[in-house]
């Protein structure tokens, strides 16, 4: 594409791949090292934040370090953590463990709930105001390299592309961005993180990657049922017999709370779906009594990367450093990334910083920012964690979260576990395995697709390319439809994916791109990784502007 499309370019001293708070806490860093550095920083949502879904509970850590004066800043982390609580869930009750039984990890003592997509905006002005060039509603889509294979910069996705590739009247060629250095902070399964994974074997000391995918809805209840400051974690129901995963409900102000399930893409079963379980989840007596008469106001999905300290990887090689969740600096065991990312972006811009003030060249690998981050306190974080997920796969819920128990008690001390299996070849054959009867949705309590997608404001432009390509397109019939059931029509929770034409006999793979929320499940969990998640053009997808 580069060689056939003469593109423009504009030159910087470090240009950031993503907004989120790896890239905004990057950003800010190297500008408050030296105001003097070049620093463009490229969003692919329309507007900062707007891309952004988490719980959130935040601990606030690296952003005492980044800006201690957040709260005279205005830092929208308006609702301390008053109380948590933590429950077995079973179809009917709960079990709630007592204070002294809950890990250390899950204290939230001196955390804030917070709307992240909120906390992000926020970051994105202190970025600008410090003097960061941001570019919202430009992806990167195509890694530029240099002659001697280092990474030079990106380039953003053209425009006017109709969905068969050729190019409409209003086609207009992206713009690469080239830079000393350039940091990849796209989140969760980064397309070009992906790439480059690959391209410089960055891995290859690592376990494989595993990931979850979260649901989560914002409600506005009733007073009387609502409590400011209350966070409640939950494991168990709805989720079957080795399914691991986790449900929340945090209570925020104004009369409005957060809930949500995580359930972790190593399932097996290929009839599972993973929004009617949690569209089954708000039924139980616990999420019920809270909800009970009050209002949804939004949706959302996101995958999340929660491999921990065993599936890190490198995160420099010549050009580039990958921070935050494009590596997987998230701390499963917390249930939470955000401290973790943005320390991560911190010592990232230390690290370009140390080397360009000393007069170090472009293009070259800063391994000293692997080690750099290991020793940092994020990555100490990580690595008394490294068992949690893997133990709750291998041993299941209730033995491998023992272990973690007893693990977290004693520091992390014990064996660790591992995990080296990709998520995508959980899947069994849909012949072996039992199909769920989900009910139909209420209206009240649950809900279909289309209306949650709606509520996630999700919008691409009409007849442009689809961003979900197929690397064969007889796979997912020949393969997925007649051995997994067509798991990519129940994985993906915006109805992306639909069979059409199974009436006559010929089945055919629909993909309604245009319902997209960006979650990066299907390119996660397609068993035979034939689905590639790619950038559409600028400012598509949703819109979590509260969330």
């Amino acid at each position: 594409m580069s060689e056939a499309i003469q593109r423009e370019s504009m030159e910087y001293d470090v240009v950031i791949v993503g907004g989120g708070p790896a890239g905004m806490a990057t950003a800010i860093r190297l500008k408050q090292l030296d105001e003097n550095l070049s620093v463009c920083l490229l969003e692919k949502s329309a507007e900062v934040g707007a891309h952004i879904l988490s719980g959130a509970v935040i601990e606030p850590k690296a952003l005492n370090e980044l800006l201690p004066n957040w709260q005279e800043l205005g830092a929208p982390l308006d609702t301390a953590v008053k109380r948590d609580e933590l429950h077995m869930f079973k179809e009917k009750g709960s079990t709630k463990f007592p204070g002294f039984m809950i890990p250390p990890s899950m204290h939230n003592n001196g955390n804030y709930i917070v709307s992240l997509s909120k906390v992000v905006r926020w970051l994105g002005e202190q970025a600008e105001a410090a003097g960061v060039e941001i570019y919202p509603g430009f992806a990167g889509a195509e890694v530029v390299y240099n002659e001697d294979g280092s990474v030079k910069g990106v380039a953003t996705p053209n425009n006017g592309v109709d969905p068969e590739g050729n190019h409409k009247p209003s086609f207009e060629p992206g713009m690469e961005l080239h830079a000393k250095y350039t940091v990849f902070a796209e989140g969760c399964r980064g397309q070009l993180g992906k790439e480059l994974m690959a391209k410089f074997d960055l891995n290859q000391d690592a376990d494989a990657q595993h990931y979850g995918i979260g649901f989560k809805e914002l409600w506005e209840v009733k007073p009387e049922n609502h409590e400011a400051g209350k966070v409640v974690h939950g494991s168990g129901w709805p989720l079957s017999k080795g399914t691991t995963g986790g449900s929340f409900l945090y209570h925020l102000n104004d009369n409005t709370v957060t809930l949500g399930l995580i359930i972790d893409l190593n399932y097996s079963n290929p009839h599972m779906s993973p929004f009617d379980e949690f569209q089954r989840m708000k039924h139980h007596e616990e999420f019920a009594k809270v909800l009970e008469g009050g209002k949804r106001l939004g949706y959302g999905a996101r995958a999340i990367t929660k491999g921990g300290w065993n599936a890190l990887g490198k995160m420099s090689m010549p050009g580039a450093l990958l921070v935050g969740c494009d590596a997987g600096t998230l701390n499963f065991s917390k249930i939470k990334g955000t401290h973790t990312a943005m320390k991560s972006g911190m010592v990232a811009a230390e690290t370009l910083h140390a080397h360009l003030s000393a007069g170090g060249e472009g293009g070259q690998t800063l391994s000293q920012f692997d080690q750099a981050f290991r020793e940092s306190w994020a990555g100490k974080e990580l690595k008394k964690s490294s068992s949690f997920g893997p133990a709750m796969h291998k041993f299941g819920m209730y033995i491998g979260g023992m272990y973690n128990y007893v693990d977290q008690i004693l520091g992390g001390i014990l064996p660790n576990v591992r995990d080296n299996t990709p998520d995508h070849e959980q899947l069994k054959k849909a012949s072996e395995c039992e199909k769920f009867d989900y009910p139909k949705p209420d209206g009240v309590l649950s809900f279909d697709k289309p209306s949650s997608v709606f509520l996630s404001n999700t919008y691409h432009e009409e007849d442009i390319f689809v961003h979900l390509t197929l690397k064969d397109k007889k796979i997912p019939i020949e393969v997925n439809y007649k051995e997994f059931g067509s798991p990519e029509t129940k994985y993906c929770p915006a109805g992306v994916y639909e069979i059409v034409g199974e009436d006559e006999g010929k089945p055919e793979l629909q993909i309604n791109g245009q319902n997209c929320i960006h979650c990066k499940t299907c390119d996660i969990k397609d068993p035979t990784q034939n689905i590639v998640w790619v950038s559409p053009e600028g400012g598509g997808g949703p819109s979590y502007s509260s969330m």
